[in-house]
């Protein structure tokens, strides 16, 4: 038996920077549907792929972040950049790889005089590239979704 993977084991690199993050999701939206002819399912369509990510981040390493925009001149200058999630626990890996990732800044602050948990801050970003995710090496796009667009 081996170990399984947990959120302690993945490492998460934003603008090149490695952080530590409280939380991180990555979400697909495919929109491919069922196909139909009079009613009745005749194969499919594929549809428009979108990606997501949110990060929640203690101040420490939002920090990391903050000097990124700081050389960039704001946050809303900081260029689509690639990031990754990755996983080794010396018997297997999980790599997964998001492409052109343009951040935003979703919630800048919550204060709760009543919780001991560490401040933090949540950042979101929208895949913008065409290689858009790999998913331990393997583009989740086809050759024929991206034609033309490179």
């Amino acid at each position: 038996m081996t170990a399984r993977f947990t959120g302690r084991n993945f490492d998460v690199t934003i603008l090149g920077v490695m952080v530590h993050v409280k939380s991180a999701t990555a979400t697909i939206s495919d929109e491919s549907a069922v196909a139909l002819s009079r009613g009745v399912t005749d194969g499919y369509t594929d549809g428009t792929a979108q990606c997501e990510t949110e990060y929640e981040l203690d101040l420490n390493n939002f920090r990391k972040l903050q000097q990124k925009a700081r050389e960039a001149g704001s946050w809303r200058e900081i260029a689509p950049h690639d990031c990754q999630f990755y996983a080794n626990n010396g018997v297997d890996e999980d790599k997964i790889e998001l492409y052109g990732v343009k951040l935003v800044i979703s919630d800048l602050i919550s204060v709760d005089p009543e919780s001991t948990d560490k401040t933090t801050r949540k950042l979101k970003g929208f895949v913008t590239s065409p290689h858009f995710v790999s998913i331990n090496g393997i583009p989740y796009l086809s050759e024929n979704d991206t034609r033309g667009l490179f």
